[in-house]
C-alpha cells in the first residue's frame, strides 16, 4: 500500500464500482453521494476489527468483503427492509498488500451484485495497528419490525438451523481453511471422511447467507410481531428481544432446528451442538415473534421462499427472562452474549 499511494489506490477502486443502480443518483467521486429511498430509510453500520472479529490468516479477503456486507444487510433484512446503499471504509496498515485490497472488492462487488446494492463511497485511512473494516448501509421499508413488537401469546420461531457458524470457529481454531474461492483448503485436525461437514461448517462462518427476503414478505403479511437477527447467538438475542418487548420467553431444547453438519462433528468430538445453537452466534438466521393464529401462515410463506420456520417456544407476560421448558418444567437459561470490552466465554 505504502508502494502504491492513496491517491492511486482509490482511483483503482472507483474504476471498479458501478455507477448506476436503483435508487442512485449520484455515487463514488464527489464529496458525498446522492440517493432515493422509500418511505422509511433504514441506516446500520458495523465494524470488523483484525484479531477481534475477523483473523487475516484464517479469512481469505475475497470472503471477508462478502462476509462484512452480508452481516450488515442482515440488520436491514431482520427490520423488515432491503437494503440499497453501501458505504466502506477502510483502515490498512502501509504493509498490506494491494492484492489483498483487490480481492476484498472482488468479494464486497460479488455480494452487492447478488443483493442488488449499490456501493456510493467511503474512505481509506492508514493504521498502525489492526485493520478496521466499517461498513454503513442503507435500506428501505414500507414497515418495520421492531424488537419491541412482541406480545404474549405469540410464538418464537427461528428460520435455517443454527450453530454451524460456532461449529466452523471452532474449526479456524484447529487449523481447518477455506481457499480464496471458498473451497476447502484443508481440514486441520479433523480426517477427509469429514470433509463435507467441514467446509459447510467453515462457509456458514466465513460467508454466511442469511434469509434476506424473508422478513419483508412476513413483515407485509402482518405474520410477525417481532425480529432480531441471530448474531449473537440463540440465547443472547431472545434475551435482548425480551427485553425490548418487557417479556419472558421459554423454548423447548429439542425443538430448535440444530445444524445436521454442527451435530455429526460434535458428535465426533464429545461436544454438545446445543449449546452451540444456544449460545455460539453468527448464525444470522432470524428469530421472530409469530402470532399463535398465524404460524401456519407464517411457515407456508417462509417455505414459498424455500426457507425453514421453526416454532420453538412462546413469549408470556413477565419480567424479561428465557427459559428452557422440559417436560413441563421451566428452567432459566443463563443467556450468553457478545460484549467486546469484557469478552464472552463461548462453549467449549
Amino acid at each position: 500500500m505504502s508502494d502504491i499511494g492513496e491517491k492511486a489506490i482509490l482511483r483503482h477502486i472507483r474504476s471498479r464500482i458501478p455507477s448506476w443502480g436503483v435508487g442512485l443518483v449520484l455515487g463514488v467521486g464527489d464529496d458525498a453521494a446522492v440517493v432515493e429511498t422509500g418511505p422509511r430509510t433504514l441506516v446500520t453500520t458495523d465494524s470488523l476489527v483484525e484479531g477481534i472479529d475477523f483473523r487475516s490468516e484464517w479469512t481469505p479477503p475475497t470472503l471477508l468483503g462478502r462476509r462484512v456486507l452480508t452481516i450488515n444487510a442482515s440488520d436491514i433484512a431482520a427490520m423488515g427492509g432491503v437494503p440499497r446503499h453501501a458505504t466502506v471504509s477502510l483502515c490498512l496498515r502501509p504493509d498490506v498488500t494491494f492484492g489483498f485490497v483487490d480481492a476484498f472488492y472482488d468479494g464486497l462487488l460479488e455480494r452487492c451484485a447478488e443483493l442488488g446494492i449499490n456501493l456510493i463511497g467511503g474512505n481509506l485511512s492508514a493504521t498502525h495497528g489492526s485493520i478496521v473494516i466499517d461498513v454503513t448501509l442503507i435500506g428501505e421499508a414500507h414497515e418495520c419490525l421492531l424488537r419491541s413488537g412482541a406480545l404474549a401469546g405469540d410464538c418464537v420461531a427461528v428460520t435455517g438451523t443454527l450453530g454451524a457458524a460456532a461449529a466452523g470457529a471452532r474449526l479456524l481454531t484447529q487449523g481447518a481453511r477455506l481457499n480464496a474461492e471458498g473451497g476447502l483448503s484443508s481440514t486441520g485436525l479433523w480426517t477427509e471422511s469429514s470433509s463435507a461437514a467441514v467446509l459447510h461448517c467453515l462457509r456458514a462462518n466465513l460467508d454466511p447467507a442469511p434469509p434476506l427476503t424473508v422478513a419483508r414478505s412476513l413483515a407485509e403479511r402482518g405474520f410477525v410481531h417481532a425480529a432480531i437477527d441471530l448474531s449473537d447467538g440463540l440465547s443472547g438475542d431472545l434475551m435482548a428481544l425480551c427485553a425490548e418487548s418487557n417479556l419472558s420467553a421459554w423454548i423447548d431444547p429439542e425443538r430448535i432446528p440444530l445444524n445436521q453438519h454442527a451435530v455429526n462433528l460434535e458428535r465426533a468430538r464429545g461436544g454438545d451442538a446445543l449449546a452451540l445453537a444456544l449460545h455460539g452466534g453468527d448464525d444470522y438466521q432470524l428469530l421472530v415473534a409469530v402470532p399463535a393464529e398465524k404460524v401456519e401462515d407464517a411457515v407456508a410463506e417462509a417455505m414459498m421462499w424455500d426457507v425453514k420456520l421453526t416454532c420453538i417456544g412462546g413469549f408470556e407476560a413477565g419480567e424479561p427472562l428465557v427459559s428452557l421448558k422440559m417436560d413441563q418444567t421451566l428452567t432459566a437459561l443463563s443467556c450468553v452474549t457478545q460484549d467486546h470490552f469484557k469478552g464472552v466465554k463461548r462453549p467449549g
